[in-house]
């Protein structure tokens, strides 16, 4: 795809001399260059050859090129042109086989989340320099020829781990450099491992899930840390997440991503990254409003339901017990 991007009209690659020819490219596209420009500048730190930003619209007006092996979309906020435009851009990364990343707004995160149901974009909110850098290394990291075997779970978590510690010490890095805004941003996963013989687990009877007034109990609980220690020293957006989806279950209720953000307790792009990581693994699923294609939900996905109830009736068996 080496400098494909750049032979259609009013891209030029951003190549400084000595760059190789057949380099991985980048794509980017939005209105405002000024939010871009450091994405650009890492990318080609990271090797990458950037072009300049096209419109969004201009992917549906046949403007918009072959696409680079990264593709950054920057769309804060949204309207029925973007919207059809990132549908259309969905569609071709998946094509494509590059990856995507899309910077946006809280405000704009349910339409653009729920258009974006096939390419499994990064999806930063409000994505300060340290964000989008770690966001490029690991479109890069799962780039073809470069993705980490799907089945090596502790390979992924020691990769995930990493980047959070790396986002850490980028996010400091920016609050000491004059006029910076720091940023935060970390990216764990958890493989969904259920313990003992999987047909034995499967032919189990199923417990009830547990009363949503019991979960809820433990969510105030969590929460109530915050007042006496630092919210980083209990951080665990996974396990907020299912706790949350859990009361949903039993309350047969919805979850919006933004909503999951919310009870994730961690800054929105961290917990967009905990989601699709959970997705991607099966603890969760991503279901389609059908009454408007726009919208998407997340749920615990049935094994994960069976999961958490086991969970909870071992600990009301272990209470018990102990009684």
């Amino acid at each position: 795809m080496a400098q494909l991007a750049y032979l259609h009209e009013g891209v030029e690659p951003l190549q400084a001399e000595g760059d190789p020819v057949f380099a991985l490219t980048l794509s980017l596209f939005g209105a405002d260059e000024r939010r871009l420009i450091h994405l650009a500048e890492d990318a080609r730190a990271c090797g990458l050859a950037a072009g300049k930003p096209q419109p969004l619209e201009s992917l549906l007006e046949g403007s918009g090129g072959v696409l680079g092996d990264v593709v950054v979309a920057d769309c804060p906020q949204i309207d029925a042109g973007k919207l059809a435009a990132l549908i259309r851009l969905d569609e071709r990364v998946a094509r494509a086989g590059a990856r995507l990343i899309v910077a946006t707004s809280a405000e704009a995160l349910e339409d653009v989340f729920g258009c974006l149901d096939r390419s499994r974009p990064q999806i930063l909110i409000g994505a300060q320099r340290a964000e989008g850098l770690v966001a490029l290394g690991a479109a890069l990291a799962q780039l073809p020829g470069r993705r980490l075997r799907e089945d090596d779970g502790e390979e992924r978590m020691m990769l995930l781990r990493l980047t959070e510690q790396v986002v850490r010490i980028a996010e400091k890095l920016d609050r000491l450099a004059p006029g910076a805004d720091g940023g935060a941003l970390r990216a764990p996963e958890r493989t969904f491992r259920p313990a003992g013989d999987e047909r034995d687990f499967l032919r189990r009877p199923r417990p009830p899930l547990p009363d949503p007034r019991l979960v809820r109990g433990i969510i105030r609980d969590r929460r109530r840390r915050a007042k006496y220690f630092d919210d980083e020293m209990f951080a665990d957006p996974a396990w907020d997440i299912l706790l949350d989806l859990t009361v949903a279950r039993a309350e047969h209720r919805r979850v919006s991503v933004s909503s999951l953000c919310i009870a994730a307790g961690v800054p929105p792009t961290t917990a967009l990254r905990w989601v699709a990581q959970m997705v991607e693994s099966g603890l969760l699923e991503r279901t389609q409003d059908r009454e408007d294609k726009r919208r998407a939900f997340i749920a615990l996905s049935d094994r994960t339901a069976d999961a958490m109830a086991r969970y909870f009736a071992e600990v009301d068996s272990g209470r018990e017990t102990a009684i």
